[in-house]
């Protein structure tokens, strides 16, 4: 079952954009990318709320986010947090492996 972390950075004067234009540049977001086990880590900013960035984190079971928790990629990860002073909002969710239901399925454009 894949689990997917949404986190929500959020600082003041543009930080939370300043973080996730430095973990991109720096090459960190590819290193994370090419971990065994993460299927998705795309930053998205809210139209509505400039100061935050959204994470969306996207791995195949928790053991592959035990292994990125005990990478040193986290200790890059929190410097950069602390340099840019961000605070954060975490939701979790784990896949349907039933995949999207009938009633639902007519709601979509593909």
């Amino acid at each position: 079952m894949a689990i997917t972390v949404n986190i929500y950075y959020t600082g003041c004067g543009g930080s939370a954009r300043r973080f996730a234009q430095e973990m991109t540049e720096s090459g960190t977001v590819e290193q994370i990318r090419a971990e065994e086990g993460n299927l998705r880590y795309d930053y998205f900013f809210p139209m509505e709320d400039p100061e935050t960035v959204l994470l969306i984190d996207s791995w195949i079971d928790q053991q592959a986010i035990d292994r990125h928790h005990a990478s040193p990629m986290m200790e890059r990860i929190a410097a950069l947090r602390d340099k840019y002073d961000l605070h954060m909002k975490v939701e979790r969710y784990a896949s349907d492996e039933a995949g999207i239901p009938g009633q639902d399925a007519g709601f979509i454009r593909q």
